[in-house]
Parts: C-alpha cells; structure tokens; sequence
C-alpha cells in the first residue's frame, strides 16, 4: 500500500471519531446545562465542553467567554476549527474520495450521506430540538461508518490503518475528557460527591456512552475512582484507555506481519499498554495523581501518533 494511501485512511478514522466524539460532548454539556438550577447550581459545563474538545485555547482567542451558541457553532460548524464537525466530516469525505477504491460502498455511503446530512444545518441560533436532530444524525452518521467498516472491509492493511486511527483518536478523547472533570468541571468549593458531582460525572458517562456499562460493571452510585477504572484500566470498556491500546497493539503487529518488519510504533504502543496492565487506579490517584498521569498519557499518545506516522504515513 503507498503511505499517501494508508495516511489517508488513517486520518479518514480519525477525523470520523473526532466527529462522533464532538458530538458526544455537545450533547452531554447540553443535558446538563438543561438541568434545573436548584439541582446543579452554578457550573462552568460549556467551559468544560470545549476543554474536553481540546478548543478551549483557540476558543479564547476568538470569544471573552464562553456562551451556549457560541460554543456550539465553533464546535460543530465553525470554518476557522480544524476540528468542529463540519471541517472533521468534510475532511473525511475529501479522503475517503480520494481513496476510494480503498473504501467499500456502504462506507462511502454513509460518509457521504452524513456529509449531505450536515449541510442542512447551521450554528445560528439552534434551538433544543434542532440541536438534539442534528447531533443525532452526526452520531448515526459516524456509527453507520463504523458499523460497515467492520462488517464489509477485508481485514488487509486498509483495515489496520483505518482501526488505528480510530483507537489513537478514542484513546485521546477520553483522556481529555477524564481530565476535564478533575480540573475544570467541579467549581471551587462544591462538595465533591455531592449533587452538582453527580450530574456532572454523569454527564461525563454519557459522553462517552458509559452510563449502563458502569452500573452493569460496579452495581453502584457514581464514584469518581470507580468512573476512572472504568475509562483507564477496564478492558471490557470499548473506550477505555486499555482497551484502546490492545486494540492498537493488535493492529500494529497485524500490520508488522504484513510488511515483514516492526518498528518504533510497536515499541511505543507496547510500552504504553504494559504501563497501563501495570496499573491500580488507587496507585494512579495516591502515587500519581489522576491528572499528572492523563497530561502524560495524552503525551505518550501524540507520541504514538507520530511514530505511527514516521514509520508508515511519509
């Protein structure tokens, strides 16, 4: 396969996910920010939303503060985001265009069709109902690819490629997400476990798809260290951290098979996964810190990325 092909694919997953994450966060800051006052008090949840995204920087430089229809217009339509869903499925329809013959029909039909979905919307004043449709339809339309990538493809190095992407893409994403509720969700002075804690580290499950896998795993309330074994440590967890990274070394090693050699990106992936077997979430919260070893897993993360993108992309 040329780089120029696998870099494509590779980055196609990503963006794909990126999408369907966004989305994910919008809708979850939207439930909370909906929900009465008197249960949740004063929060910062859009804030949080774009931290989560990995926007809040570029968010600044353009507004003085963060408000709802600001938010949702620079996450999900702004030109000027790299990363807002409109520019992360555009450019996932132009690289899956290119690389066409790559991609089965019903992967290109659902890419396309999402993409054609999108242009009926706008960031101008939506309101709840709006909002909901359009999210809904970014969701079904980044599963749908998803869903006919695993059913249809040939388990060749197309395939690998584009998993990689979308494992390296999850992994970050819930990291960032994690993070965010340790650093910037809570307000000062809020009693954690209290009410405003609970709604919150919900909101943070459904962003992620995790509220009915955590009661099915822990049978009990929401607590914050059984929330991050959950998201760092449970392999059963499609988008935990662990997972992510068996999921990545799997589909190195497919890939090392097939051209006959391993490299830096198996030794990264693979010292990332030890690490991660290694771990106790109590070690992570009284020897580490939760916060210091997410910062250092985004980075060994990125990492990852580019050694992924040495080795095969250029």
């Amino acid at each position: 396969m040329l780089s120029r092909t696998a870099d494509s694919l590779f980055w196609l997953a990503r963006y794909v996910e990126r999408a369907d994450n966004t989305a994910r966060i919008i809708d979850a800051t939207s439930r909370l920010a909906a929900t009465p006052i008197s249960y949740v008090g004063e929060s910062n949840e859009w804030e949080s939303a774009l931290a989560g995204a990995g926007a809040l920087s570029a968010f600044k430089a353009r507004y003085p503060a963060p408000e709802r229809d600001q938010v949702i217009d620079f996450l999900a339509f702004a030109a000027d985001n790299s990363s807002s869903i409109k520019n992360c499925l555009g450019t996932a329809r132009q690289n899956g265009r290119a690389e066409r013959t790559a991609l089965t029909g019903e992967m290109w039909e659902a890419i396309n069709t999402g993409w054609l979905d999108l242009k009926r919307f706008d960031g101008v004043k939506m309101d709840r109902d709006t909002l909901t449709e359009f999210l809904g339809r970014v969701k079904e339309a980044c599963l749908r690819f998803d869903g006919s990538a695993y059913r249809t493809m040939l388990r060749n190095d197309a395939y690998f490629f584009l998993r990689m992407g979308v494992y390296l893409e999850r992994a970050d994403s819930t990291a960032r997400i994690l993070d965010v509720k340790y650093h910037l969700l809570l307000p000062e002075g809020e009693r954690v476990g209290g009410g405003l804690d609970y709604f919150q580290w919900a909101s943070i499950l459904r962003s992620v798809s995790s509220l009915t896998a955590y009661r099915w795993v822990y049978h009990e309330s929401l607590k914050p260290w059984l929330i991050a074994d959950l998201l760092v440590l449970n392999k059963q967890m499609p988008r935990s951290l662990a997972s992510c990274y068996e999921n990545l070394c799997s589909f190195l090693d497919e890939v090392s098979l097939a051209y006959g050699r391993q490299g830096a990106a198996q030794r990264v992936a693979r010292s990332i996964r030890t690490r991660l077997q290694n771990a106790t979430i109590s070690d992570i919260f009284q020897k580490e810190g939760l916060h210091e070893f997410l910062t250092g897993f985004i980075a060994d993360n990125a990492r990852l990325g580019g050694a992924i993108a040495e080795q095969y992309l250029t």
